[in-house]
């Protein structure tokens, strides 16, 4: 059971959110409150929360410091929802906990699927903000590659799903086609859609190139 807190700007997206939550059963909602108010850190302190799905209509890198604490790194994972973030602002906040981006209209399955990443300790990012947080990590490394004269790392030209980015956590864990099948509850032959899909996307042709270069690139973990 993951417990989620909701930290919600406006009351109607707090209701959405909840109507939303209480619909998996594997989520326990332990609270609501708006981020504004004040009151955040203690909430979290009293609730004990494992994810936070915090909505904030425009982000900004003056509430990293004060929400996101980066010395606390045994605090909740932060799915954030937000209408746009840029490259530079989603490393910075994903440097201080948050571990999924999405926009504020994204779909509930999305929403859903980027909590469960979130309470794995995955990384989950809308494509936009995935192209956007590489373009200034494959920049920085191209700078650093050309100083040593060697070769940058390929960076992929389309952002995987959440359940992509599940899958190759799996295929990183060791799991065949098979296990991972069971373990998502899907069909052997969806598991292999989603495989083939993460190999067109990172431009790779087997598991091994296609988990060395998701952990290069910081989709997932070991």
């Amino acid at each position: 059971m993951t417990r989620v807190l909701i930290a919600a700007e406006s009351p109607i997206s707090q209701r959405g959110l909840e109507a939303l939550l209480r619909g998996d059963s594997f989520i326990e909602i332990v609270g609501s409150v708006d981020p504004n108010a004040g009151n955040l850190a203690h909430e979290i302190e009293d609730l004990q929360p494992d994810v936070i799905v915090f909505e904030r209509r425009n982000f900004d890198e003056d509430i990293i410091p004060p929400v996101f604490p980066t010395e606390d790194a045994s605090g909740p994972r932060i799915v954030l929802l937000t209408d746009q973030v840029t490259g530079e602002l989603a490393r910075e906040a994903l440097r201080a906990g948050v571990r999924a981006v999405l926009p504020r209209d994204a779909e509930g399955e999305e929403i859903l699927a980027a909590i469960g990443a979130a309470a794995s300790g995955l990384i989950a990012l809308n494509p936009e903000t995935l192209a956007a947080a590489l373009a200034v990590t494959t920049n920085g490394l191209r700078g650093e590659s050309n100083r040593a004269g060697a070769s940058p790392p390929r960076a992929p030209g389309t952002a995987l799903s959440p359940r992509e980015i599940e899958v190759l956590q799996m295929i990183a864990e060791g799991l065949g086609n098979k296990e991972i099948a069971s373990r998502l509850k899907i069909s052997e032959h969806t598991v292999k859609f989603h495989i083939s899909s993460i190999f067109t996307k990172l431009d790779v042709s087997s598991r091994t190139e296609a988990v060395t270069l998701g952990v290069r690139l910081g989709i997932i973990l070991l």
